[in-house]
């Protein structure tokens, strides 16, 4: 079904500062299950198969990488998909580019209220989902659980034991658990995330044992889907140097923040990877 290592999936090297980036291009993995989506997806959609099902529903905002992914694999793999989108008010509007990708892939849109939508792990509320869509098997929001992370270990090769640190951006905290218990014991792991507040380290903490790694906000730009004018003008002056596309929830904020530390001397690692996680449907809002 899903083989990531069916693909050839590139390391681009580039150079800032002086320090050389190799930048695993997952935005190159599939064209339309971008990056980590792939690989968080894979296991979960065996699970479903072995299972019997033959619906998934999973969670996620107006713009959503893993609600677009989901919806794709769904199609693909002969799975109906239904979707619980944040936000109420958005069934009375006309549907974004991801809302819309989404729905022309077959996808059911159920919008709830934000404050519904925060009941999203009850269990009260996920039992009124079940007894509404009873052969619906359920991913989480962002995808991230068990299998999700059995699928980003395998983002991480045997020969990546040549890098000391290795960067990733982070949104619910499935990618940087997955890269965590991949890595070796002297590689650190550093997280950029998309989110404002440090309660992703919180959530990290449970899902491993390991500490060899650290999630920062400093360059989330005031929290998740939010910009500024010095965030797009990096990403522009990024794409043109380097032909990398980015995007401005994840990728961007990422890439900023590490090469800021990289300018401000902040960094001791010789050799660094950095995940570029996809997401680019994201890249228009």
């Amino acid at each position: 079904m899903f083989d990531p290592f069916a693909h050839q999936i590139p390391d681009q090297d580039i150079c800032i500062a002086d320090t050389t980036l190799s930048i695993r291009r997952l935005d190159l993995v599939h064209p339309q299950i971008s990056g980590n989506k792939f690989y968080k997806l894979k296991y979960n959609f065996l699970n479903a198969q072995q299972l019997g099902l033959k619906q998934v529903l999973t969670f996620g905002g107006a713009y959503s990488n893993h609600i677009a992914a989901t919806a794709f694999a769904a199609q693909q793999f002969g799975f109906d998909s239904i979707g619980i989108i944040r936000g109420e008010e958005l069934k009375s509007k006309a549907l974004n580019h991801t809302l819309k990708t989404a729905k022309d892939l077959g996808m059911q849109l159920h919008f709830v209220s934000r404050e519904e939508y925060r009941r999203k792990q009850q269990p009260d509320f996920v039992a009124e989902l079940e007894q509404q869509f009873p052969q619906a098997y359920f991913i989480p929001e962002g995808g991230t659980n068990q299998f999700a992370i059995q699928g980003c270990k395998e983002i991480l090769k045997p020969s990546d034991a040549v890098f000391d640190l290795i960067c990733c951006a982070v949104g619910t905290g499935g990618t940087i658990t997955g890269l965590i218990e991949a890595s070796q014991p002297h590689q650190q792991i550093l997280g950029f995330s998309a989110l404002k507040g440090l309660f992703l380290n919180d959530d990290v903490a449970k899902l491993t044992t390991k500490t060899n790694w650290t999630i920062v906000d400093d360059y989330c730009c005031g929290g998740y889907a939010k910009t500024t004018p010095e965030l797009m003008q990096f990403i522009t002056a990024f794409e043109a140097k380097y032909h990398i596309p980015l995007e401005q929830i994840y990728t961007g904020k990422m890439l900023m923040g590490l090469t800021d530390l990289i300018q401000k001397g902040r960094l001791q690692a010789r050799k660094i990877l950095v995940i570029h996680s996809g997401g680019l449907q994201g890249q228009s809002f």
